[in-house]
């Protein structure tokens, strides 16, 4: 039911990945790189047009990045592959598709993609989030999350009236996995309403009140209303909560504190601009 979960769980809110950095060993050497342009100058000429010296840089430190090896079998590989991309540009331009307005669009776009990201990467290197700020973070959760956890089942209806039937064939001696076939929560119908186990603060406050009042075996006598509609709730079993280590959740904890700050930096960004 993962519509209902809180702000408490450990999602990570929007993607923020900075490129992996591949470290070298001491003891590997790798083959000596084959001499290359002084670093400003021109790679080779294709029908004229000089190729920069830097955009080789840039693609053979992308690839040294993915664990390639430096040398001139790396070197030679990436001047062939600016060869062919020059030459397929210059066709492209005779063509005159360089005039085409939504293709312009698209490389400006793509253009943007590369200078946000290493807008952002200089921002987090400069506002980088404290380690203080993620245990903080991490015994926050802890407190959220208590210290037990409960495997529960859940059928999801829209009216009052439908969860009062329900509980009615329930009552009866219905089973309580047929009768989540008539669930909207299309997360858990399929499999007779189970949630799994969960703490109780990942859900929504009128769900995790019901829950954590039954008894094992139980279902809810009354139906549960929240945002979502109107629950009948099954608690199967209740354990013990056991939490990751700091340094197990340590990374996760830690990505989204660095989103958090992004998105608040984006936003403010966003209020101090001029939009006419």
């Amino acid at each position: 039911m993962k519509h209902m979960l809180s702000a408490l769980t450990l999602a990570t809110l929007t993607a923020f990945a900075a490129p992996a950095m591949a470290q070298q060993k001491a003891k590997d050497k790798p083959a000596a790189p084959a001499a290359a342009p002084a670093e400003g100058g021109v790679l080779v000429t294709v029908n004229g047009k000089g190729i920069p010296q830097g955009r080789a840089d840039v693609m053979i430190k992308n690839q040294l990045a993915q664990g390639q090896q430096d040398g001139e079998q790396l070197r030679t590989a990436v001047r062939e592959e600016l060869i062919r991309r020059e030459v397929l540009t210059q066709a492209a331009t005779a063509k005159g598709l360089d005039k085409n307005a939504s293709l312009m669009n698209q490389a400006e776009l793509a253009k943007q993609a590369v200078l946000i990201q290493a807008y952002l990467q200089d921002y987090m290197r400069t506002h980088p989030v404290s380690e203080d700020t993620i245990k903080a973070e991490y015994e926050k959760i802890k407190v959220g999350l208590g210290n037990k956890e409960y495997k529960a089942r859940h059928i999801l209806v829209k009216t009052e009236e439908k969860a009062k039937e329900i509980i009615g064939k329930l009552q009866a001696g219905e089973k309580f996995e047929d009768l989540a076939k008539d669930s909207e929560d299309p997360g858990s119908k399929d499999r007779g309403g189970d949630l799994g186990w969960s703490a109780p603060a990942q859900y929504v406050k009128p769900f995790s009140d019901a829950l954590v009042k039954l008894e094992k075996g139980k279902f809810t006598p009354q139906p549960i209303r929240s945002d979502f509609g109107y629950h009948v709730i099954k608690l199967e079993d209740v354990r013990d909560l056991k939490l990751p280590s700091y340094e197990e959740a340590k990374p996760q904890i830690a990505q989204r504190l660095e989103q958090q700050t992004i998105a608040n930096h984006v936003n403010d960004l966003r209020q101090k601009a001029s939009i006419k």
